[in-house]
């Protein structure tokens, strides 16, 4: 038995749930095309976003391994397509393939880095310094290139970072008069200045 051999393609439309917080975890996806993203719910209803996954991702594994319920919710963020692991299934393949597991176990140590140093930018950071890390996070990401393009529309982005689009949009033209960043169109930019990100990210600079 193969990866292949249990896995379900899933399709969904932007916006749709993929699963929701305290359901039954009943299996856990890989991102093929699109874009979906994992999240909280406040009693408010505010909405605090934990991470967004693009293709080659997986998610939901944590819970569903553990047999345990899903601890947020998750939607799309575009339309996506996924590939669907059944829980019960994927673990009679790992019992045979401890490999899949030790693999899984580094891709999950690399997420809870990143979520530790989320938790640290919106309890520590000032905004602008968020903004900066996330900045330098897609670089990386996305080949340390310095042409970037934002998973999130203006609206989501400001949700992952813990601030209102207002104020992200202000914080955004403060960095470009700066000569930071640049605007390269609609949700792409350019870095033009890491060095100055990189000390505005770790609260050595403030913006101006």
């Amino acid at each position: 038995m193969a990866l292949a051999d249990i896995a379900a393609v899933k399709s969904y439309v932007k916006g749709q749930t993929i699963f929701v917080d305290g359901a039954e975890a009943v299996g856990f996806h890989g991102v093929l095309t699109g874009r979906a993203r994992v999240f909280k719910l406040s009693f408010e209803g505010k909405e605090q976003i934990l991470e967004v996954f693009g293709p080659g991702d997986t998610f939901g594994e944590a819970a569903a391994l553990s047999m345990q319920r899903y601890p947020a919710h998750a939607d799309a963020v575009e339309k996506c397509t996924t590939l669907f692991f059944p829980r019960q299934a994927f673990r009679r393949l790992v019992e045979t393939h401890p490999t899949l597991a030790l693999n899984m176990l580094a891709d999950l140590s690399r997420r809870l880095h990143r979520f530790t140093n989320l938790v640290e930018e919106l309890s520590l950071k000032e905004v602008p310094g968020r903004l900066a890390a996330h900045l330098l996070y897609l670089s990386e990401r996305q080949g340390d290139s310095d042409d970037l393009t934002l998973e999130l529309p203006k609206v989501q982005l400001a949700s992952l970072l813990g601030t209102i689009p207002e104020t992200l949009s202000r914080i955004l033209a403060r960095m470009m008069r700066e000569g930071l960043i640049e605007s390269v169109g609609a949700r792409h930019i350019r870095i033009l200045d890491r060095a100055s990100l990189e000390d505005i990210a770790n609260a050595e600079k403030r913006l101006g």
